[in-house]
């Protein structure tokens, strides 16, 4: 990926410019929000869903996905649950996974608004994967000692094992998928929580507008 200046971008600047682009599942315009685990995704993705208009969110923490698994155990559920009813022009239904209860939720329709130009976010690791219908790839990163000093401040230290062989593995992945050289935005993952956040347009024109 060519270097390219970080800039200072807001989330209805970039909301604005997913409401323009063409549809990519069924009449949907899918955002794809990926990146290594305490990257920033979780923080990020439902502030962009809130400028979108409260788009619908949806997230790999939804479903059953173990610490010990393959980052991509969340995504045939999540394909026939939401994105080929999406597809189709028919509304999602999901039952979002519980992790302190350990117990499925109700179910719960994902529909295609708000018109006229419906999106779906998706968060999670895999989320913007070769195989995603995705309008819009953003890669959330940060530093593997900040993403790690997140995830133990979140889940607690005696997770640490446990995050490290996941982080290896979603390394992997990653790699394997070549997911980031597909982003169209790169976002500062220690900018995630600002109104204006730090991000990198891989492809942008001379002028450094979004592409």
């Amino acid at each position: 990926m060519p270097s390219v200046a970080y800039l200072t971008l807001t989330h209805p600047a970039l909301a604005d410019h997913v409401r323009g682009l063409p549809p990519s599942c069924g009449p949907v315009r899918v955002v794809a929000v990926d990146g290594p685990s305490a990257a920033g995704k979780s923080t990020f993705a439902p502030r962009l869903a809130a400028a979108l208009g409260d788009a619908p969110l949806v997230r790999s923490d939804d479903f059953r996905v173990p610490w010990d698994a393959d980052p991509l155990t969340w995504w045939e559920p999540l394909r026939a649950a939401v994105l080929d009813p999406l597809a189709a022009g028919r509304p999602g239904r999901l039952r979002r996974y519980d992790w302190r209860a350990d117990a499925y939720g109700p179910p719960e329709e994902i529909p295609m608004a708000p018109a006229p130009a419906p999106v779906l976010v998706l968060e999670g690791v895999g989320a913007a994967w070769r195989g995603s219908p995705a309008a819009y790839r953003i890669w959330v990163d940060a530093p593997r000692a900040v993403r790690r000093a997140r995830a133990l401040a979140r889940d607690g230290a005696d997770w640490a094992g446990a995050w490290d062989g996941w982080a290896d593995r979603e390394a992997r992945h990653f790699a394997a998928d070549r997911t980031a050289e597909r982003a169209d935005l790169v976002v500062d993952g220690t900018t995630a929580e600002a109104d204006g956040f730090r991000a990198r347009i891989p492809h942008a024109d001379e002028a450094g507008r979004l592409l």
